[in-house]
């Protein structure tokens, strides 16, 4: 797969919205057995709280977003909400995201922050809640499925990892779509900045406003050597073996016959 090639696919994975960034569809994206990942299973975004009446209709009305997974601590989520998307009957569920040790502080990291160490963290200290998100999105009653935490990088980044490495999708294609951020790192920051907590933000590619390929490959090498991969992950944390199939069965689009015959790069 090939992210410099901007095909119609990796077009259709984004979602252009007014106050909201990062928003992008997780299907489209070629699996090991064949098929790629369905669109309309999930999605992963930033914060939605500044979000319009014309971003909710898109999301609510056109992409039929029926659940929000809110990976945010439940003091930041408590402080920052969901804006406008607070009152369109979605299914809120708080699913915090954290790193294993003790910690009440803030998720604003430094500019000098470490983030392969920071997402090792996230992913021994958050294991129940990805295998919850793994549950909720293997539910098609749910679907549309939103997660997202503040800039829709590292915490959404390392769960989205997960997911896909669960689903059969190739290292470098999880990477690549980690690296998809760095198109839209610029509005994120500037829209981040406006809201108090994360006005101390460092600049662009620094610290916690990187898009470290690094760190998210690093994830997936302890996925595979701690835990025989994200599906060993997710059942080591409390995810049965009938919801694991049930997560792919809704989430991986079969093999269509003219599949074969396209071209790698354009297969996003």
């Amino acid at each position: 797969m090939n992210l410099d090639v901007t095909t119609g696919a990796e077009q259709e994975r984004w979602v252009l919205l007014t106050e909201i960034d990062n928003v992008r569809d997780l299907g489209g994206v070629p699996v090991a057995e064949g098929g790629r990942t369905r669109f309309g299973v999930a999605f992963r975004a930033s914060t939605l709280q500044q979000g319009t009446a014309e971003d909710v209709i898109e999301l609510v009305e056109r992409r039929r977003v029926r659940t929000i997974l809110d990976l945010r601590l439940p003091d930041e989520a408590e402080r920052e909400g969901h804006g406008r998307f607070t009152a369109a009957g979605l299914e809120v569920i708080g699913l915090p995201v954290r790193k294993d040790e003790d910690t009440s502080l803030d998720v604003v990291v430094p500019k000098n922050t470490d983030l392969g160490r920071t997402y090792q963290q996230l992913l021994a200290g958050s294991g129940r809640s990805f295998a919850t998100a793994a549950e909720v999105i293997a539910d098609a009653t749910r679907h549309g499925v939103l997660f997202h935490c503040a800039a829709g990088k590292d915490r959404t980044g390392v769960l989205a990892a997960v997911l896909y490495d669960a689903l059969g999708v190739a290292p470098d294609d999880i990477v690549e779509d980690y690296a998809l951020t760095a198109e839209r790192e610029h509005q994120i920051r500037r829209r981040l900045i406006g809201i108090p907590a994360y006005q101390n933000l460092p600049p662009v590619a620094n610290g916690a406003m990187s898009v470290d390929t690094v760190a998210i490959r690093g994830v997936i090498e302890t996925l595979h050597e701690g835990y025989g991969g994200g599906a060993g992950y997710l059942l080591q944390h409390g995810l049965s073996e009938a919801t694991l199939q049930r997560l792919r069965t809704v989430f991986v689009e079969p093999a269509r016959p003219d599949d074969a015959a396209a071209p790698a790069e354009l297969t996003r």
